[in-house]
């Protein structure tokens, strides 16, 4: 199903401060759109659900929904970061920054992290502290705003999981996993609210256990979330089928004997690739700093996320049958 439009004023904005400026790939300038469309989207979804949970909360006497709400306020935060990340590693590179802006998407992914890590010791706090004091059961109409909102937020975290991957943006991913949270704590309240209506009194408790095991799933989701945003920023290897892609292309350019190695790092949207190639070491170095060219066009035009390739030129090792050049 595709995604609906953001609201004219949000179109102009986002027009205004990143649309106009340069992305090398029109495909890239798509992804980038459509990311902060979706980022857009779930902020405006979250500031809705967020002030309902609250004043049901507040109104239905359950800790856990007031917990639910201020998780789903987080998410505003958390979409603001990822906006503000999108824009400034699509950041073309400059004197200052030669490799591009392209790390500030991982360190946003890394803040929501930290932020979720918060917001999950925040809510197991307060339910610890209210479990301890007596306190009425929360209102039934509760349940019926929880189902509402279980609904939405998994939705919302399947649209933006999409363009994520699409994208292959971790901050966006962080996000969508940040909906995916906030659906968790809802459907934990509702177990909690419906143990505490049907046990009667006495039962009370339930709706702040409900909470203790929402910020325990928030935890364990921001934990992965963190180790994958400084996986990035300390430059960790992508996937093997990216690297196998890469070597499968730049393998069929004439003259290149063996890719030696190919070394692949993540900045952002792009892909930065370093590169020994076999050449024959009979030929002459015009025709090798050819080659190393023709490598670097032909990776980049087959793949389009990898922004530059860095060529080194080897000559071809010879194996002990093989007779002297």
């Amino acid at each position: 199903m595709r995604a609906p439009a953001p609201p004219a004023p949000i179109r102009w904005f986002l027009a205004s401060f990143l649309w106009n400026r340069p992305v090398r790939c029109a495909v890239l300038q798509n992804r980038l759109k459509r990311g902060l469309q979706a980022t857009f989207t779930g902020l405006a979804i979250n500031m809705v659900l967020g002030a309902a949970k609250l004043v049901a909360g507040i109104l239905g006497h359950s800790h856990a929904l007031v917990a639910d709400a201020v998780e789903s306020l987080g998410d505003v935060f958390s979409s603001l970061v990822v906006w503000r990340g999108l824009i400034v590693a699509a950041e073309p590179a400059d004197e200052d920054h030669p490799y591009g802006h392209g790390k500030a998407e991982p360190i946003a992914a890394a803040i929501i992290s930290v932020f979720l890590l918060l917001a999950a010791a925040w809510i197991a706090l307060q339910a610890i502290r209210e479990g301890s004091l007596p306190h009425p059961a929360p209102a039934s109409f509760t349940l019926a705003v929880l189902l509402i909102v279980i609904a939405v937020k998994e939705g919302l975290f399947r649209y933006v999981r999409r363009v994520s991957e699409a994208a292959g943006s971790a901050a966006m991913q962080a996000d969508a996993w940040h909906h995916r949270s906030d659906a968790l704590t809802s459907l934990a309240a509702t177990v909690g609210i419906s143990i505490a209506l049907i046990g009667g009194k006495g039962y009370e408790f339930a709706d702040d256990l409900a909470a203790i095991v929402a910020a325990t799933i928030i935890t364990w989701n921001a934990w992965l979330l963190l180790r994958r945003a400084l996986n990035e920023l300390m430059d960790h290897s992508p996937n093997r089928e990216v690297i196998e892609r890469i070597r499968q292309v730049a393998a069929l350019v004439v003259g290149v004997h063996r890719i030696e190695k190919c070394l692949v790092r993540k900045m952002g949207f792009y892909y930065y690739v370093d590169m020994h190639v076999e050449v024959d070491p009979s030929m002459t170095v015009e025709r090798s700093h050819e080659i190393a060219h023709e490598v670097k066009n032909k990776v980049r035009s087959r793949i389009p996320a990898v922004q530059d390739v860095l060529v080194h030129i080897e000559p071809t090792k010879k194996t002990k049958n093989e007779p002297a050049a």
